[in-house]
């Protein structure tokens, strides 16, 4: 019998798929490597291409998900080039030269657009929760409503986060109506050690029907410190920075500046849901409380880094200056159905034949606003071409809806509109007429 080929040695293989993919000679030798111990040489390029795919890159978001998890969240505006280049004032005083509070425009900012006595920022919501909690209550009670240990995405329990931080969760009421007496019971139970009252807002769910709970300004007078994770992180729910006012999708959510005023000792809440900017926790609130969160070792650990910062600085800044035209998801989130549908008939005329205008509707999404939907406009082609759109460059992500591929855009930033035309023009002829995709630009 012939000897059957020996494999390529890894780094020739390596070689030679350094024509054809720009990754690092180190990246591609572990390719080489697992395709030979595969005894799938042939299809090395096709492992290095999906190495090459799961890069960190820019993609088109046309779901209609304003906060898509998988996409980060919130779409950013970076800050200037400038901000990003050489050194930057991080922790300086420059009137002294001496050191001096990490990021304190981040804290002023804060400060001016809730009211809070101060502010610090960790790397995320749940990072907030985390540090106050072991700051301020390890080793003593914390009392939560049965009704609030909820659970968000990535498996993030309330009670196991309570546990981490050391203190012991006491639960009181039922999961669908928990009153003030319950509370008090337990602040006046023998042996009690109640550090903090702790209430989660329900941002990815809605209780209805038979239900009850406590006010914030109720359980303030109880005497605890009233901590309240909000989660979501609007500022403030008169939103002072839309001319027109809070839209009717923002109804009943709660803001940091109203649970403050309402007698809250601490807010906790995200950077990267309906604030608009990138992924960072929030503590804010009376300074006493704050300063000792800042004091607690684990804070060094869970602070964001320089590019965060910067980025959060710039949200901050735009909200208070009234233009929330330059935070992508207030920009998003607020354009009308009219001008979307303008821009969708835009596209399809440039896209060609098979792509039809559609009344859609968007979502906040990132654990934010359940049930909550945003009229919207967007173009869809019959079959599911998603696979195709996110081959292409710059990648497309859309969904699939009664059998057809949607792109709403709403979450399509203007300046894409002729990438996503040009991408559908290519992935179009793939559709075949009983709906059903073909061709090569099928998935």
């Amino acid at each position: 019998m012939p000897a059957e080929p020996r494999p390529p040695s890894v780094d020739a293989l390596a070689r030679a798929l350094a024509s054809t993919r720009d990754l690092p000679h180190a990246v591609l030798v572990d390719v080489a490597r697992a395709a030979i111990a595969s005894g799938r040489v042939d299809d090395a390029d096709a492992l290095a291409g999906r190495v090459d795919r799961s890069l960190v890159q820019r993609v088109v978001n046309a779901t209609g998900v304003l906060l898509h998890t998988n996409l980060g969240r919130a779409p950013l505006a970076l800050p200037d080039r400038e901000d990003f280049e050489g050194y930057a004032t991080v922790e300086i005083d420059l009137s002294t030269g001496e050191r001096g509070p990490r990021s304190p425009g981040v804290e002023h900012l804060l400060r001016a657009l809730t009211g809070c006595q101060a502010a610090l920022v960790v790397n995320n919501g749940a990072a907030a929760v985390l540090l106050a909690l072991t700051a301020l209550a390890a080793g003593r009670d914390v009392v939560v409503s049965r009704g609030e240990l909820v659970e968000i995405g990535g498996g993030f329990r309330i009670p196991d986060v309570l546990a981490s931080s050391g203190a012991r969760l006491v639960e009181v009421g039922t999961t669908n109506r928990t009153r003030l007496a319950d509370h008090a019971r337990a602040i006046a139970a023998p042996n009690s050690d109640v550090a903090a009252l702790l209430v989660v807002h329900q941002s990815n769910f809605r209780m209805t029907g038979f239900t009850e709970r406590a006010r914030i300004e109720e359980l303030v007078a109880l005497g605890p410190p009233v901590i309240v994770d909000l989660g979501s992180g609007l500022l403030d729910s008169r939103t002072p920075w839309l001319a027109g006012g809070p839209p009717e999708w923002l109804a009943g959510e709660p803001g940091a500046r109203q649970t403050l005023a309402a007698g809250a000792a601490l807010v906790t809440f995200s950077g990267d849901k309906l604030l608009g900017g990138p992924q960072a926790g929030v503590i804010a609130g009376r300074a006493d409380l704050v300063a000792a969160c800042a004091r607690h070792p684990l804070a060094r650990a869970l602070r964001p880094g320089r590019l965060v910062s910067a980025a959060l600085e710039q949200t901050l800044l735009a909200l208070a200056r009234r233009q929330p035209d330059a935070v992508p998801f207030w920009r998003m989130a607020t354009v009308g159905v009219g001008a979307l549908r303008q821009r969708a008939e835009a596209v399809a005329a440039r896209a060609g034949g098979g792509i039809e205008v559609v009344e859609c509707a968007a979502l906040t999404g990132g654990g934010t606003l359940p049930g909550v939907e945003l009229a919207s406009a967007g173009v869809a082609l019959a079959g599911d071409h998603t696979a195709a759109l996110r081959s292409q460059d710059p990648p497309i992500v859309a969904r699939v809806e009664r059998g057809r591929t949607v792109c709403d855009l709403r979450t399509v930033d203007p300046s894409d509109d002729a990438a996503l035309s040009d991408a559908l023009r290519r992935v179009a002829p793939t559709a075949a007429p009983n709906g059903q995709a073909s061709g090569p630009g099928s998935p």
